[in-house]
């Protein structure tokens, strides 16, 4: 049986990007480098693809270009996690002082089928519900 390779999705906002502070994106890669995890960066561009497709599954192919709306967050989604290493990645993450990622995710059969833009839309409903912050 094939090994299940574990990868993360992350996409940075522009704004971050731009600030010039690469601090938290070098902790963050250098957590997933120890731990043996790839990382797939998602541009700005990308946000109209599948999950499916960012994170290389079968069966999902490249969209067309279209405008793609801004996502102002960032966003952190794992693949072929199990629970226990998903646990390990939080802790790893805190240990190192990442500062906390609030939208997170992980790839279900579900969601490798919507664009990442809605899943950046469903995340963010969710964390405005669970936070109370209700949303805009």
């Amino acid at each position: 049986m094939a090994v299940r390779k574990e990868m993360v999705l992350y996409y940075q906002p522009e704004k971050e990007r731009q600030s010039g502070n690469d601090t938290k994106t070098a902790k963050l890669k250098a957590v997933l480098v120890r731990m043996g995890i790839r990382i797939k960066n998602i541009t700005p561009d990308q946000v109209n693809q599948t999950v499916g497709y960012l994170a290389g599954f079968n069966g999902f192919e490249e969209s067309e270009q279209e405008d793609c709306p801004s996502v102002e967050e960032e966003i952190l989604v794992m693949k072929n996690f199990s629970n226990q290493r998903i646990d390990e990645l939080l802790l790893n993450l805190r240990r190192a002082g990442v500062p906390k990622i609030l939208l997170k995710a992980v790839i279900t059969d579900t969601n490798c089928k919507w664009k990442f833009y809605d899943l950046y839309l469903e995340l963010k409903k969710e964390h405005d519900t669970m936070s109370g912050t209700g949303g805009s």
